[in-house]
């Protein structure tokens, strides 16, 4: 994913909004991912996929193995008395 500073963004912001049509561009500021341009479309299949549920029984059995055979790693154990509330 191209990456480039806030400053240059806004010199050049039509260059970039073509760009993000064709990938992602992600917009620095002091150096740091600050956002990321991308185009509507993916936008809108991004949001589509994030607000997909599925009910447990129709998870495939090997995902459902898998919780079951789970164990909370001992340094996370004590996240345990958050559920006791």
């Amino acid at each position: 994913m191209p990456s480039v500073t806030s400053r240059e963004f806004q010199k050049n912001v039509g260059q970039y909004q073509d760009m993000a049509l064709r990938r992602a561009v992600t917009v620095t500021k002091h150096g740091r991912e600050h956002v990321v341009i991308l185009a509507a479309e993916e936008y809108r299949r991004l949001k589509e996929l994030d607000r997909r549920a599925l009910l447990a029984e129709e998870l495939p059995d090997e995902i459902i193995d898998a919780i079951e055979k789970s164990e909370v790693p001992p340094e996370h154990q004590h996240l345990d008395a958050e559920l006791e509330g």
